[in-house]
């Protein structure tokens, strides 16, 4: 049976460069949406002090964290100019090889953590969104599923 998975990643904006991450990162939004299909959230949050952010991302199945996973080396590059991380949680039973992918792009002394007994739940399809928060554009999509109405 496929399992959802949820991916944490806690990390540490570098000083003074909050604003570029914000702009890297809203980048790195719209190609997660088109190319990476089964990534069903891709949500990030900073704390109060804009010194952390953290990002949530929940999959389909450990194939859809693979899909993920393709090509992280090369776009972590870029990133880990940015911030560097702290922690990664993920919840569910990623594949084998894509564990140690992670673990290798992460890097030494990032603390992985792994639930891996999923015990029910559900995700909640809701209809597309476009617009803007607090100068954050933002977009939901809905499954391909046909509307339960």
């Amino acid at each position: 049976m496929s399992q959802p998975i949820v991916f944490i990643s806690r990390n540490k904006i570098k000083k003074g460069r909050v604003d570029e991450f914000r702009k890297h990162y809203q980048g790195s939004v719209p190609p997660t949406i088109a190319g990476k299909t089964g990534t069903l959230a891709q949500l990030a949050y900073e704390n109060e002090e804009t010194a952390e952010v953290t990002v949530v991302r929940f999959f389909a199945d450990a194939d859809a964290l693979d899909l993920q996973i393709e090509g992280a080396d090369q776009r972590s590059k870029k990133t880990y100019e940015l911030i560097e991380p702290i922690s990664i949680e993920i919840f569910g039973t990623p594949n084998p090889g894509t564990l140690e992918v992670m673990k290798k792009v992460a890097g030494p002394g990032v603390a992985v953590s792994i639930n891996p007994y999923y015990l029910g739940g559900f995700i909640r399809h809701i209809e597309t969104v476009k617009g803007e928060i607090d100068g954050c554009a933002i977009r939901v999509l809905t499954s391909d599923r046909p509307s339960d109405r």
